[in-house]
């Protein structure tokens, strides 16, 4: 999902549906991280802002906190905050949500955590210089920010089709990769590798397969009222223990982001990421 649903997140949190997209984009992401674990030998996280993208907010960082490391998320909505402890709760888990009214000033000492990310979320921020040189100040051994494909044909389609609140917050320029770098850049931290992620066999449309031909061909009976109703699909299951196969089900259709070239990726992928180290003096 390349923009983020302003309108509707709370509904994820009452029918639990994030839907295949969703489901496959969190298990290919928990392997990056997972690789940035034994890379860094991580044992402190801090993912700031953590709204950015569909389906159950607060989870991204779960899989790390599993894997014994110490992870605190910040939000800027009451409600969704609280909403997202009550998950955590349901999952015993020990990550830590702080509520933040700006990420212009973060509440925590210099060089707090080994690894400061987050995912499709910088739109959010109020200054993007100001936010980035806050976000490495707390840093301490590396910072991954993950966007969306622009390039991506999907990412295209929904910022064509897509309509933000005006009085909302929301600066579409900060998840502009060479912004980005050219700003980290500037505060001294450096790009040490980029790529594609979250490259499944369909297309980024942000909504069902059944509606998106709704859309393209509305003189024919809505796909939805044919079908019979699916069951829910998301990671809480699996993260419950209910579900031991559902990453194995979602590694199954990770043929293109094992396979495909990069000339693919470039207009298929729904996301990109940057991953950066400070100068070393």
């Amino acid at each position: 999902m390349a923009l983020p649903i302003i309108s509707n997140w709370q509904s994820y949190f009452e029918h639990r549906n994030e839907g295949l997209g969703s489901s496959y984009e969190r298990i290919i992401l928990n392997k990056l991280l997972l690789k940035l674990k034994r890379r860094y030998d991580l044992q402190s996280i801090l993912e700031a802002p953590i709204f950015g993208f569909t389906g159950l907010s607060g989870l991204n960082s779960y899989a790390l906190s599993q894997a014994g490391c110490k992870v605190e998320l910040l939000d800027h909505d009451v409600g969704r905050a609280e909403l997202i402890n009550s998950l955590l709760e349901e999952l015993n888990s020990e990550l830590t949500i702080n509520l933040i009214s700006s990420y212009l000033k973060l509440p925590y000492k210099d060089a707090t955590f080994d690894l400061s990310w987050n995912f499709s979320a910088l739109w959010f921020v109020e200054d993007l210089s100001a936010f980035l040189s806050e976000f490495t100040r707390v840093t301490k051994k590396a910072v991954l920010i993950c966007v969306p494909n622009q390039t991506g044909l999907g990412f295209r389609w929904q910022r064509s089709s897509s309509k933000i609140p005006s009085d909302l917050v929301f600066h579409p320029e900060y998840v502009n990769p060479s912004l980005i770098k050219d700003t980290m850049k500037q505060i001294g931290w450096f790009l040490v590798k980029e790529d594609y992620i979250d490259c499944p066999p369909w297309p980024d449309i942000g909504m069902s397969k059944e509606k998106m031909l709704g859309k393209l061909f509305p003189q024919i009976k809505p796909f939805s009222e044919k079908e019979t109703p699916k069951q829910p699909v998301n990671i809480l299951n699996y993260y419950l223990g209910k579900e031991p196969d559902f990453a194995d089900r979602m590694e199954r259709l990770s043929y293109l982001e094992r396979n495909a070239p990069d000339w693919f990726k470039k207009y298929w992928s729904h996301h990109r990421w940057m991953l950066f180290e400070p100068k070393r003096k």
